[in-house]
Formats: C-alpha cells, structure tokens, sequence
C-alpha cells in the first residue's frame, strides 16, 4: 500500500496534509483499494464547521457506503468539486486529484495526535 511519509493518517483510513494554517483531507490508498470503485463522494458545504470525530461527508462505492470522518476541528475551506464528475479521482489518485475537502484547522494540537504513516502501516493487514 502507498503510504506518503509526509502524510499523518486516522485510525478510520483518512489522511492529513498539512499545509501553513489548512489541511488537505482524503482516504487511504488502503481505503479505496477495500472500496473499489468510488462511484460517488458526497462533500461538505463550504464554510462549515467540523469537530474532531464528526461525519464530513460519505463516499459510496459499487461495494460499499463509508463515511468520511473529521481527524481534526476546523471549518471547510474548499471541497474537491472535480470528485462530483469524477468520483474515481479516489481510486486513481487518492493522495492527489483525488483529496477530498480542505479545512481551516482550530486546533494544531489535535495533529499530534494522527499517526505517522508508519504507525499506520502498521494498522494495516499484512499482504
């Protein structure tokens, strides 16, 4: 599995980039490769406010319907509108074209506690 050591990760198969006072927000590689084909990503409006833990939005796929949870507190600052025409940007780029939602974070602190992608890893089931 692709797993960007510059990323942070949930325990729910998000992943975090953080970029100056935002964060970029998407699923695992691990995430849309157990989902298959992401058919549908439904995004949070922009301008509202999330706390840690809550649902963001859901991606729907032709196996499964998984929520997209909030691994921190802050309020959206921009959706991946490309991902409402092109839902399979998840599975074909899920670190790039295919992030999900943008948040101006409250909170840095609630960083420290994401996993590194190795703690992630080991999350993970072995191949």
């Amino acid at each position: 599995m692709n797993c960007p050591e510059d990323l942070l990760y949930t325990e729910s198969h998000e992943w975090v980039r953080m970029e100056g006072n935002r964060v970029t927000i998407g699923i695992t590689d691990f995430a849309q490769s157990q989902m298959k084909d992401v058919v549908f990503v439904e995004l949070p409006e922009a301008g509202k406010e999330f706390k840690k833990g809550d649902t963001l939005g859901v991606v729907e796929s032709v196996k499964t319907v998984a929520d997209l949870y909030s691994p921190v507190s802050g309020k959206v600052a921009e959706v991946n509108a490309a991902l409402k025409d092109h839902p399979q940007y998840v599975n074909e780029d899920p670190f790039g074209k295919g992030w999900i939602v943008k948040l101006a974070i409250k909170d840095k602190e609630e960083l420290k506690r994401l996993l590194s992608a190795k703690a992630y890893q080991g999350l993970l089931p072995e191949e």
